[in-house]
This record gives C-alpha cells, structure tokens and sequence, in this order.
C-alpha cells in the first residue's frame, strides 16, 4: 500500500475544471478529472488519446497486470473535453512544453494544487472512494471495486481506501 490518501471527488473535479476553464494548466486539469473518473494507475492514465477519451466506452490492456479492462467515459469527462478544440489528435496530458507528463512531474503538480500527503495514486484512490459513498458504504461496492483495481480481496481494497482506519477514527469521534 501507498502512503499516499485521497482527494474529496468534489474538490477534485472543481479543481480540474478549475484548471481547464482559467486555461491555468488544462492539461493538467483534464489529467484530474479523467483521473478521478476512471481510477486507473498513473502509467496507464498518461498513454490516454484525446481520440481515446472522445469515445463512449475504451478496452485498455493494463500495464501493472496485463488485464484488459472496460472503461465507460463519462459526463464529467465529456464536459472538461468540450474546453478543448475537437482537433487536437495524440495524448491527452502533455505539459507546456509539449511532451507527456512524467510521474514525477504529476507527482509534482498533485502537491501542488492539494494539501496532505497526495501523489498521482490519490486520483485512483479518489475514485474507489467516491465508488464506495456513491454505494452507501457497502460491502458490494468494496466487492467491485476490487475488481476494477485487480486486488486479490475486498479486504485488501478496505485498506487501499484507508477506509479501516477511518472507521477506527469514528469511534472515538462518537463517544
């Protein structure tokens, strides 16, 4: 497990859009609304197209462990993409200088747009989460979610999620 957390959804996405709308870094900013979204790795996140991301649903083959996976793009993602010119071919998330983000430069924007102890893993961690809330909380939501992620039990996606420990923290918050 990573020592990384996650983002709130919300903040993230309002950030990304943030980042899209003020022309700040859209780049960067669609990174973080795709990435929140799709809960995917970093490496897998960085080799997206815009021709990839202008379609309803992509198959992807995942670099970690080589299984293919499904991914519907959604409204989210549709709405950053229409900032950008329909023309605009090749990868998605390219810094200023015209070239695909590395990992340690995402690494280096995530620290700075949000506090904490945040890296290019929070954006997948985002994700489960808001799966997760989105499901009440459930046990089933764990259950699918650790199989989009490929974790070998919904317990190891428990502690993924950091959800353990927050349960832990409730109990002295409802004394």
């Amino acid at each position: 497990m990573t020592g990384s957390t996650y983002i709130d959804f919300d903040k993230a996405l309002n950030k990304g859009m943030k980042l899209i709308k003020s022309n700040e870094n859209p780049s960067f900013g669609l990174l973080i609304v795709v990435g929140v979204n799709l809960g995917l790795r970093i490496d897998d996140l960085l080799k997206l197209s815009f021709d990839d991301l202008r379609q309803e649903k992509i198959e992807i083959i995942e670099g970690k462990t080589k299984k293919k996976r499904s991914l519907v793009i959604n409204e989210h993602i549709q709405t950053a993409l229409n900032y950008f010119d329909s023309d605009i071919k090749g990868r998605a998330f390219k810094s200023q200088k015209g070239t695909v983000y590395s990992i340690q430069h995402v690494n280096r924007l995530i620290k700075k747009y949000f506090k904490g102890k945040v890296s290019s893993h929070s954006l997948r961690k985002s994700f489960g989460r808001r799966v997760w809330a989105n499901d009440s909380e459930s046990e089933r939501s764990l259950i699918y979610l650790s199989e989009l992620f490929n974790h070998s039990s919904s317990k190891v996606t428990r502690t993924y999620l950091g959800i353990r420990q927050a349960e832990l923290d409730n109990i002295y918050m409802n004394l």
